[in-house]
Formats: structure tokens, sequence, C-alpha cells
């Protein structure tokens, strides 16, 4: 081992020492220490045991909360991710300048942020678990890959921005704007997206779990092998639009309007018994003046569905 690696590995124990008996003196639990900084507790045992290191957002969060000056931390010491082996940080350092500071640069979990501009950046993989996002402006970035959880975001805008294979869940994103965003592979998970507008964008792969769409906005959107499972999509307007290889499985979907879609291999049945509320609420979807293939109008027509305005295509 090198005498490099042997330094960092001091490094390592040194601060988890700290950690703990910081950590002690404000009479807080591992599990509580670790739900305020959003890891699991397990993750704190191995701080405190030299088998790991904070993020350095991480740590500057754990000397609020432990009451102590960053300093407190800093003797002899170089900030690591703690999902990084000591290894691999000296492979960075040595073989590629400047690599290892932007990886510190992609979780933003806890942190206060509203208002903040995010625009034209290019970072993948960011991380926001329980952050305040209000009011931030994501125009014409690529945040490809990232996460959002338990986050407020607020009247966020994401105009033109690329969300590819991005999650988000569980979030706030009342008011927030996604006009001409990219969205491919993109996870909504029981969001609130009451206002919140889409317009002049195209969904492909994108899924809507056990989401509430009733106050939400769709405009001039095309939607390409979208799921929309148990979420809620009541008296929804989605008129005009394009829907292909789309499921409505298991959703709510009471005075929905469809007036003037398109609609190509869509599924409207469930996956659990068909019941007469079930049978009810399929009725009551407005379909006047759409147009859908053969398959589709098929399957609704067997559901009992008024399809006495639709085109067949």
């Amino acid at each position: 081992m090198s005498k490099k690696i042997k330094d960092n590995t001091m490094d390592t124990k040194m601060i988890g020492s700290k950690i703990a008996s910081a950590r002690k003196k404000v009479n807080i639990s591992q599990a509580g220490l670790a739900a305020q900084v959003f890891v699991s507790p397990q993750a704190v045992g191995k701080w405190e045991r030299g088998e790991s290191l904070p993020d350095v957002i991480t740590l500057n969060q754990l000397a609020k909360i432990l009451e102590v000056d960053l300093n407190y931390f800093s003797e002899n010491f170089s900030f690591t991710e703690s999902s990084t082996p000591i290894e691999e940080k000296v492979a960075l350092e040595e073989n590629i300048p400047g690599a290892w500071q932007a990886q510190l640069l992609t979780n933003f979990s806890g942190t206060e942020l509203a208002k903040t501009d995010f625009s034209g950046i290019n970072a993948h993989g960011l991380i926001f678990n329980g952050s305040n996002l209000a009011g931030s402006d994501f125009t014409d970035a690529d945040i490809t890959g990232s996460t959002f959880k338990g986050s407020n975001a607020h009247e966020a805008v994401f105009l033109r921005a690329n969300l590819t294979d991005c999650n988000l869940s569980a979030t706030n994103l009342q008011n927030a704007e996604f006009s001409s965003t990219i969205l491919i592979n993109t996870r909504f998970y029981a969001l609130d997206l009451a206002k919140a507008k889409f317009s002049n964008t195209k969904l492909s792969n994108v899924k809507f779990s056990k989401t509430d769409l009733r106050e939400t906005i769709f405009q001039n959107c095309g939607f390409e092998g979208v799921d929309f499972d148990y979420s809620d999509l009541r008296g929804l307007c989605l008129d005009d639009q394009t829907f292909a290889n789309v499921l409505f499985h298991n959703a709510a979907l009471n005075e929905t309007s469809f007036k003037g879609a398109t609609l190509i291999n869509c599924s409207f049945r469930s996956t659990f018994a068909l019941t007469n509320k079930y049978y009810r609420a399929i009725k009551t979807i407005h379909f006047g003046g759409a147009s859908m293939d053969k398959l589709t109008h098929a399957s609704l027509k067997g559901l009992g569905v008024d399809l006495a305005q639709v085109t067949l295509i």
C-alpha cells in the first residue's frame, strides 16, 4: 500500500471518529442523524467506523447539524465521495485532473436552492433529495439521469430541458413548466402536478405512476409508449393530442376528454376484475371528433363506450 493510500485511510478513520464524537455530544442517534442528511443509518455507521466518507455537501450539512465548524473535519483531510474507493480517488487525482472535483457537484440533497439559475447546465445524474428548488430555472439544461425525490420544485421551469431517464418522485411540481421539454424514459411517481403545464412536448416511454393529473395542463403534446399506471386523470382535458401505444390501465378516467384526439393502439382495459363501477366510469370518457385505429375502436366498443362521433383510421 502506497503512503498516499495509507494517509487517506488515516483521514477516513479520523473523520469517522470526529463525526461519532460530535454526534454523541449533541445527543443524536445514528438513525436520527441519517434521517437529517437523507442517508441510511448503515451509511452513518460506515462513516464512524472509517469505512467510507460523506461527500463534501453532506459534510457541510453534518457540520450544521452537529454544531461544529467545517474546519473541525478538515485537518489533513481531502474530501471524497462516500461511495468511491480510495484507490479510485488516487487514480482520478493522478490521471484525470479535475474529474474528482466534478463528481462532488452532483449531490444537492437537503439544500436550499430556491430560485437558483441552472439554465444551460450540462450535468448528468444530479441528485435532489429533500431539496428546495421552488422557482428554480432549468431552461435548456441537460440533466439526463437526474433524481428529484421529496423535493419542492414549485414553479420550477424546465423549458427545453433534457429530462431523459430522470426519476421524479414525491415532489411538489405545482405550477411547474414543461415546455418543449425532452421527456424520454422519464418516470413521474406520486407527484403533485396541480397546474403544472406540459406544452409542445413529446412524451416517449414516460410513466406516470400514482400521480394526480386532474389539474395538470397538457397542450399540443404527443404521447408515445406512455403508461398512466394508477394515475388520476378524472376530468383531464387531452383534446386534439396524439396517443400511440399508450396504456391507461388502472387509471381513473371519469369525464376525461379526448375530443379531436388521435389514438393508435391504446389500451383502456383494467388489469383487475372489471366491475360495474369500472364500466360506468369508462362510459363517461368523451371521444367526440376523435380518430382511432380499428383495434383501439374495437376495445372501447367492447366496453360499451359511445363512439358514434369517432372516425376510424
